[in-house]
């Protein structure tokens, strides 16, 4: 495999440095993907602690003869110019640059147009469909530790399972606390978009109306609406999400598509490695530990990706050889 630099949105404000992992040369064209990250600023290796989900992704996909575009998240290189921004969405953030990755893909002329998939994790996985159905126009959808809930639900049901395992005199304080930012998210959709982007929810930066915008985009109408393949995995062990909530509501909500796969992975975290601590207080230590992306999440995708039509014989015999 071969790592090319390139840049995402050349010909815009916020350039952003990527890596084009390209397979070893065979006849005929290669499928490919676009990784999309996670909730907050993260370099192309989606790093966090120890951890590089997304190199891990780039190295054992290519190997299996699947391109992989990765590149900087736009918050990771232009984060001061964009806490900023009161009017900072999911779009800025996320979606525009995705579009963009595919965008570079389709103009490489190793790269077959009509087999590009969107890897999405976590907050990237809650946005893939979103960016499908924008401008994406993916061959298929691929969400690993994603959610079809609102994001503030998610991070209520975080700071809450922080709260029960706080001592008591730490969960008095705790509480109040969190009870405040439940109140803020209870009146985001109250507000109106010039308000909400003057109202500050968490920290001195996030803004009501990041929330309020992506709210308004609920991925399930996204879901509902697609009938492109979708691939959707979860691992057991996830303490940032709720298998009950997240992995089997996905199930609900599309529970009549047979285009959709689904995959939980026994003792996983939400970086698809082997649980360490298995708590959420305890998420720093557990991303300290350096592991990789377990080798059957990376064996089931290319093997899905494969699956959706008839892929070049070579390029599938291939990832049978590694």
């Amino acid at each position: 495999m071969a790592d090319e630099k390139v840049i995402i949105g050349s010909e815009t404000a916020h350039q952003l440095n990527g890596i084009l992992t390209i397979p070893k040369e065979i006849n005929g064209l290669f499928p490919a993907v676009v990784l999309v990250h996670g909730s907050g600023p993260s370099n192309m290796d989606e790093k966090i602690g120890n951890v590089y989900p997304f190199k891990d992704l780039a190295v054992g996909l290519s190997e299996k003869g699947i391109a992989v575009l990765r590149y900087d998240k736009r918050t990771f290189v232009y984060g001061k110019e964009m806490r900023s921004d009161s009017t900072l969405s999911v779009k800025e953030e996320c979606i525009d640059d995705a579009i963009l990755a595919a965008d570079l893909l389709r103009r490489d002329s190793r790269i077959d147009s009509n087999k590009i998939f969107i890897i999405g994790h976590s907050l990237g996985g809650m946005l893939a469909p979103r960016i499908d159905a924008e401008g994406g126009y993916f061959a298929g959808i691929i969400i690993m530790g994603g959610s079809p809930r609102k994001f503030e639900d998610i991070l209520m049901d975080q700071n809450n399972e922080v709260l029960n395992s706080l001592n008591k005199f730490l969960k008095g304080i705790a509480r109040k606390q969190i009870a405040a930012l439940s109140s803020k998210f209870e009146n985001i959709y109250n507000l109106s978009d010039e308000d909400a982007k003057s109202t500050k929810v968490l920290g001195k930066h996030v803004r009501a109306y990041y929330f309020k915008e992506m709210g308004e985009h609920p991925s399930t109408n996204y879901l509902r609406a697609l009938n492109k393949p979708l691939f959707i995995l979860q691992g057991e062990k996830d303490f940032h999400l709720s298998v009950q909530k997240d992995f089997n509501g996905y199930k609900k909500i599309l529970e009549d598509k047979p285009n959709v796969s689904y995959k939980l992975y026994p003792n996983l975290n939400h970086a698809f490695m082997p649980s360490v601590y298995g708590e959420i207080r305890k998420a720093k230590k557990e991303y300290k530990v350096s592991q990789h992306v377990d080798r059957q999440v990376i064996y089931d995708i290319a093997d899905w990706i494969f699956q959706q039509g008839d892929l070049d014989k070579s390029v599938k015999n291939k990832k049978d050889k590694v």
